[in-house]
């Protein structure tokens, strides 16, 4: 009786098969590794220590617009192009406010929109239109001794921004 040849390792299914998985996971761990090099943390920062010194003045920021009774009310237009800002309680009333768009994870996105006075407490400025999603808002006078915060929506047309000593944010 005479054995067939035999085909040579290559030939046959059983090896291939074996070492699919192994090489798909050296693969899959190559490209995982050039997108987390090539890719900003941005919740990460590098001088966290001193952020967490510098919370202190921020809450005494939020506490002194509590204390004057500030209050605002922002208005964006349908293309989330421009903003108007009615504040209330800031007497006198200062002659410009930076407004930050604040991205909870994507910092790279992050805006400040300088508000110019217009007339009775009513400020306006131009910004790019953002990403969708919840963004947090901060206002600031310019001397930076008072600050507001709110929570928006992209989809909501208004906001309401007051102090909140208690509520945490980026700086």
């Amino acid at each position: 009786m005479r054995t067939p040849p035999s085909r040579p390792w290559y030939r046959e299914p059983w090896p291939w098969l074996l070492m699919a998985a192994p090489a798909a996971s050296v693969g899959l761990g190559i490209t995982l590794w050039v997108l987390a090099a090539g890719t900003d943390d941005g919740l990460v920062v590098g001088d966290y220590y001193k952020q967490g010194l510098a919370i202190n003045e921020v809450l005494d920021r939020e506490a002194r617009a509590g204390a004057l009774r500030l209050e605002g009310e922002l208005v964006f237009d349908p293309e989330r192009t421009r903003v108007r800002l009615q504040l209330r309680g800031a007497s006198p009333a200062p002659a410009a406010v930076t407004l930050r768009l604040v991205h909870p994870t994507r910092a790279g996105e992050d805006q400040a929109v300088a508000l110019a006075a217009a007339a009775g407490g009513v400020f306006a400025g131009v910004l790019r239109p953002p990403a969708p999603g919840r963004w947090r808002l901060v206002l600031e006078d310019a001397s930076g001794t008072w600050r507001l915060t709110g929570t928006w929506d992209v989809r909501e047309d208004a906001v309401r921004l007051e102090a909140r000593p208690d509520a945490p944010g980026r700086g």
